[in-house]
């Protein structure tokens, strides 16, 4: 049923609860009652309603004959595959959520237009947890998209792409690889020293690095990076790392910087 407040004003409250404001304040903000609160609480944050969804059902582009943005989707894919995951709630209602680091406001706020783009007419919202921003968005046919969604984690069991998803990787790989390297990467700087005229000199170069326990998800990392034509080496048993600096510099134009 329809909300008697406007959803504007059920959306602000939302995003003042998500960010910590007590039921009593956020009540006298809005002018509503306190049991108000509550129940929007309880019906979107802890049911998982969809929010302000209800009104319409969006069309799944797997199972349906919804349209996907194919770009938007190799992104949150690669988001997803790093730091994502994929709860139930109530009335069979999926929730997927991505962690990102707090201190990267620009592709927090671009993770959410990500989100409605893949799922048009989503409203994603957020959620401040220590250190991090949590981004949701809620539909039935999360599951669908993805596929790799499973009981545990991801590194304990199988990650392999149905042959639609990597085609659609191999349509859109910079995108792919952005949403890998801004969830699980970092662009470090290191350095070394070498003789020269008799005197030691230091040097300075950027690097992208990719880390992920799961084997699959660095596999498919590669994969991607020699899609683009960009060089990697295994660094570690859990890292990726681009080094060259031609290389770096074609994979800070595919994917630019965290920020």
């Amino acid at each position: 049923m329809p909300h008697v407040r406007p959803w504007s004003t059920v959306e602000s409250a939302l995003r003042d609860s998500d960010a910590g404001m007590g039921d009593a304040d956020n009540a006298a903000k809005h002018g509503v009652a306190v049991k108000t609160i509550r129940r929007w609480r309880r019906d979107y944050q802890r049911r998982g309603r969809a929010r302000g969804q209800s009104h319409c059902a969006v069309p799944c582009p797997v199972c349906e004959d919804g349209v996907l943005d194919r770009a938007a989707y190799a992104e949150l894919l690669g988001w997803y595959l790093g730091d994502g995951h994929i709860t139930l709630s109530r009335r069979g209602v999926h929730n997927l959520h991505v962690v990102n680091d707090r201190r990267y406001a620009t592709d927090n706020a671009h993770l959410a237009v990500l989100m409605a783009t893949v799922k048009p007419g989503g409203l994603p919202h957020t959620r401040l947890v220590p250190g991090a921003v949590i981004t949701t968005v809620s539909w039935k046919h999360w599951p669908c998209l993805f596929p790799q969604h499973g009981p545990g984690r991801k590194h304990e069991r199988p990650i392999v792409l149905d042959d639609w998803q990597r085609t659609v990787v191999e349509d859109h790989p910079g995108p792919f690889l952005r949403g890998l390297f801004h969830s699980d990467g970092s662009r470090v700087r290191n350095w070394t020293t070498r003789p020269v005229a008799g005197a030691v000199k230091r040097y300075d170069y950027p690097r992208w690095q990719f880390t992920n326990v799961s084997p699959d998800i660095r596999e498919l990392c590669c994969w991607a990076l020699d899609l683009v034509g960009v060089a990697w080496r295994a660094s570690s048993r859990t890292h990726v790392s681009v080094s060259r600096r031609d290389d770096v510099a074609r994979l800070d134009a595919l994917i630019g910087m965290k920020e």
